[in-house]
């Protein structure tokens, strides 16, 4: 399902030990082919936003309006597609015969006048590669004529992901695709996946991938796996369509596990005013992990290089770190407060910690508002590790609360942005760039005001710099871009740095992984 992260660093996503999802090779792998149907998809659309710049260059109206819509060799008479009829209508044009089409209408109906400076759709690919960062395309002798630079991201940060994630049926699916916008033409007017004509080609590549693919833990407990949008970037949760069908399936009595990625501040915040805005559910309760490692981090340990060996204050008792870190999940438990879910802490329990370690996060976490603290042991214990954790949960179930979402739809992006900074992260303030400013007043003007805010930041910090740990206060939070999903339905802005695609370290995962030509076992993937 994540091909990058497997062959990278990072890992697979199937957990690990005795609490994972099985069978963990094909998980992590091709699987049911979601992503590789969401890179073909996301490229076509490039591939179809290209050609027809190149196109309309070369041709004229006439030319470019008799090859969109040609003579049937039989009949000798014009037909439009049903795609081509909907852009017809969007263009004000109520006629149905491409013959009856004056000669104004045939050209704006051909030309789509895309601005080459405002293109936003790129290409993705499921490989850490930093090289594709940025590129130039169009070096062929007959494409010189339109070379641009543009880059590749991750192929979990694609729309199409997040569209797959957010949509209700495979009819609420492919009408999110024909809003995809993936270019402003040269009067700053939004060029949409429907008016290129794929929208339909887009929708049967993915019409399988709509699907959720039905697992199993080690334990034999079902498991729906079913889209991955990218956290820091898109909304980082798992599909509302595979939330309904658990629903279902576990009756009213039931209880479905669902996951929202990295902390309160991305994951559980992108979770409530995203998609439960989107999806109408609303969660009992929640649940925050945390590991005494983490928050000696956060508490000042010295620095954690993926892929070295972890110092010492990490794998021995040290309470003082310990305690310092602690501020961190408080801060998390009181973002948790502001949407009015109870929340419980699930201590990722290590071999290396310490009784005193556990018990001093409990006593914390419970202080800080906490509806219980649970230590849980499942990676070496299984279900039996996550018992006393699985009867905290239920007893936060029984209790009645009401989500808040933390902003109206009215409020201007500005203010709803201010709002989650100061609110979430802490900031005293936000900059915007003159890029970012710009672009909001464009997305205001369109129509694109009230959708719900997508912030893309690090998750190693609660402000936009990875090296700010515990809880950053009075910094500014820097929104150097703004870029729009209006399939998926956000605006989302780009606080600091953000990478959208991961490169591959000195020493990464592809050196452990191996093919057992005797068994056909898949050797050395975690």
């Amino acid at each position: 399902r994540r091909v990058h992260g497997t062959f990278g660093i990072k890992g697979g996503a199937a957990g690990g030990g005795y609490s994972q999802v099985v069978p963990m090779e094909e998980f992590n792998l091709h699987l049911t082919g979601d992503i590789h149907a969401i890179v073909a998809a996301n490229n076509l659309i490039a591939a179809a936003l290209d050609a027809r710049i190149l196109h309309e260059s070369t041709q004229s109206d006439v030319n470019l309006f008799d090859r969109l819509c040609p003579k049937d060799v039989k009949t000798g008479k014009r037909r439009f597609s049903p795609i081509m009829i909907s852009r017809c209508q969007k263009l004000g044009i109520t006629k149905t015969d491409p013959e009856t089409l004056t000669q104004e209408e045939r050209s704006k109906f051909a030309r789509l006048n895309i601005d080459p400076t405002k293109i936003s759709w790129r290409r993705v690919v499921d490989t850490n590669d930093r090289f594709l960062r940025s590129i130039t395309i169009g070096q062929g002798a007959s494409e010189k004529t339109c070379q641009r630079q543009t880059g590749f991201d991750i192929a979990v940060a694609s729309e199409i992901m997040a569209v797959l994630a957010l949509s209700s049926s495979l009819a609420d699916m492919k009408h999110r695709f024909s809003k995809m916008v993936v270019a402003l033409d040269k009067n700053d007017n939004p060029v949409t996946v429907d008016d290129l004509g794929v929208t339909g080609a887009v929708t049967v590549l993915m019409k399988d991938a709509i699907k959720p693919t039905l697992m199993q833990t080690l334990e034999h407990s079902p498991v729906f796996v079913h889209a991955g949008p990218f956290a820091n970037i898109a909304h980082g949760n798992s599909s509302i369509i595979a939330d309904k069908l658990a629903l279902k399936l576990v009756g009213s009595d039931g209880f479905v596990v669902t996951e929202a990625g990295f902390g309160s501040d991305i994951g559980m915040e992108k979770f409530y005013n995203i998609k439960c805005r989107t999806s109408k559910l609303s969660p009992k309760c929640a649940v925050l992990v945390a590991t005494v490692r983490a928050l000696k981090t956060h508490g000042g340990g010295p620095e954690v290089v993926p892929g070295k060996p972890l110092q010492k204050e990490y794998v021995t008792e040290n309470l003082e770190l310990l305690e310092k870190g602690c501020i961190n999940m408080i801060k998390h438990i009181q973002i948790s407060g502001l949407f009015g879910i109870p929340v419980i802490v699930a201590i990722n329990a290590f071999t290396s910690d310490t009784p005193r370690e556990l018990e001093l996060v409990k006593q914390m976490a419970k202080n800080a508002g906490a509806f219980d603290a649970v230590v849980a042991t499942h990676h070496a214990d299984g279900g039996f590790g996550a018992k006393e954790l699985g009867e905290a949960v239920v007893r936060a179930c029984s209790k009645s609360s009401q989500l808040k979402l933390l902003y109206e739809d009215s409020l201007p992006l500005r203010e709803k942005i201010l709002t989650i900074a100061t609110k979430v992260y802490g900031a005293a303030d936000v900059k915007f760039s003159d890029l970012a400013n710009q672009k909001l007043q464009t997305y205001e003007r369109l129509g694109y005001g009230k959708m719900p805010i997508c912030m893309a930041k690090t998750p190693l910090s609660l402000s936009h710099d990875p090296l700010l740990k515990g809880v950053p206060t009075g910094f500014t939070l820097p929104v150097n871009d703004v870029r729009v999903s209006v399939g998926a339905g956000f605006v989302y802005p780009l606080c600091g740095d953000i990478m959208t695609i991961p490169g591959l370290p000195t020493r990464p995962g592809f050196y452990d992984i191996d093919l057992d030509t005797e068994t056909g076992r898949v050797i050395g993937l975690f």
